[in-house]
């Protein structure tokens, strides 16, 4: 006895490609946030940096928020 074809899995590889890569809802469009200080924008950057697990604990107790809790720190330390 043979089975039946699976019609919900696609099962050649150009079907289980497209599935795979099929076109993602579009995000809601929100406006772009943008800081200003003084007349020029402020713009926020990708970076990836090593610190110490007990100094991001620290800063996590508050809960969300605790990147811009640490970019603020960053930025008195620097004087800015």
């Amino acid at each position: 006895m043979t089975r039946p074809p699976n019609r919900f899995r696609p099962t050649d590889a150009l079907s289980v490609a497209e599935a795979v890569f099929k076109p993602a809802t579009p995000a809601a469009t929100e406006p772009v946030r943008v800081q200003r200080k003084g007349d020029v924008p402020v713009s926020k950057e990708l970076v990836s940096i090593k610190l110490d697990s007990d100094l991001i604990a620290h800063f996590q107790e508050d809960g969300p928020g605790w990147q811009e809790r640490i970019n603020d720190a960053l930025r008195r330390a620097a004087g800015l």
